[in-house]
């Protein structure tokens, strides 16, 4: 399910720190989905304009780390989310795909989320030269979250700033977690797969299953979220699926 959708003469394409980025016309459609629970829509615009500034800053912060280790990479937007591409690179006549080490794709699994909580902090700090007040909340009394109130404007660019910091903290946590295949997946599964190369794989799926379950059921009760329910329990099926197929080899 977070395979990149087929090229269209619809996709939005274009360069950025000279990485190719193309965005498939699914990605517009599941963000004004997914924003359309607001009645405003303004903010149903800010929502669709938040989701693609996010995602692309997340994909971003892969490619640099891609291309730290010598690897070129191009960034696909799609209805899923997005997906950063590492590409083979020449060596001398022909083209090889370079190899990384188990440490070196967790600094690339890392480098996403983390290039969101640098977006984070970068709004904070916009809002506060701007003069806004940043207030210390909570989510669910458990994860601590910032808001940022910049009473010299309206409301709509507080709430511009809250949806930034949402989508950036809130879900990059959630992308942290040993789900298989968001960020945290991959790098639970590098990490075991280097302290036990038999097992690790398995015994990460397992995890994979698991967390998956847990937050499709978190999701639905306490947030009430379809979307997220849906999300993780194919996430934990899709994992299921591939422990039962490890199995048989």
């Amino acid at each position: 399910m977070f395979q990149a959708a087929p090229s269209s003469r619809f996709d939005l394409r274009f360069v950025l720190f000279g990485f190719p980025v193309r965005v498939h016309p699914l990605f517009w459609l599941i963000a004004l989905l997914l924003g359309g629970s607001s009645r405003n829509p303004l903010m149903i615009l800010v929502w669709v304009g938040v989701i693609f500034i996010s995602i692309l800053a997340h994909e971003l912060g892969h490619a640099f780390a891609f291309r730290k280790y010598g690897q070129p990479s191009h960034i696909i937007l799609h209805m899923t989310g997005g997906l950063t591409v590492p590409e083979s690179i020449s060596w001398g006549s022909g083209y090889a795909s370079v190899g990384l080490t188990p440490n070196q794709h967790i600094f690339v699994s890392l480098a996403g989320p983390f290039a969101g909580f640098a977006l984070a902090i970068l709004v904070l700090a916009v809002g506060v030269a701007l003069g806004g007040e940043i207030v210390l909340t909570t989510i669910l009394g458990v994860i601590p979250f910032p808001i940022v109130f910049i009473p010299a404007f309206n409301g709509i660019l507080t709430d511009i700033f809250v949806t930034f910091l949402w989508v950036n903290i809130f879900w990059g946590i959630i992308n942290l977690l040993p789900v298989y295949p968001l960020d945290g997946g991959h790098v639970s599964r590098y990490f075991l797969i280097q302290r036990d190369p038999w097992n690790g794989l398995r015994a990460s799926l397992w995890i994979s299953v698991i967390t998956g379950g847990t937050l499709a059921v978190f999701g639905l009760i306490f947030l009430n979220s379809v979307y997220m329910a849906l999300l993780f329990g194919l996430l934990a099926f899709q994992s299921f699926q591939m422990m039962q197929a490890a199995g048989r080899y």
